[in-house]
């Protein structure tokens, strides 16, 4: 059995190397939707581990909406991102400032 303290950790490990992933490459947009996924997914994991914990479900039904506000922030990302790609050429963060209308 996994105690609170382990999943913890393993959630604030995945929060980091998500925040690391942000501030070491800003160049690629891809690793960036990448690393703000899996910081929303370390951040469900400290939810269900509470909510675990305090015998309390309303945690675990509270990720069900942050699941649905990341699948849709995904799709959106992935939608300007294609966008970006068939003007430019490229997925630099640098060159966003073309979209501007």
């Amino acid at each position: 059995m996994l105690s609170l303290s382990h999943v913890l950790t393993l959630s604030s490990l995945l929060f980091a190397i998500s925040v690391v992933g942000i501030f070491l490459n800003r160049k690629n947009l891809i690793i960036l939707l990448m690393s703000i996924e899996l910081m929303l997914l370390a951040v469900n994991m400290n939810f269900i581990a509470y909510s675990t914990f305090h015998a309390d479900r309303a945690g675990q039904l509270f990720v069900f909406f942050i699941l649905t506000v990341a699948a849709a922030e995904a799709a959106i990302g992935l939608a300007i991102l294609v966008a970006m790609f068939r003007n430019t050429r490229t997925i630099h963060v640098d060159d966003l400032d073309g979209l501007k209308g």
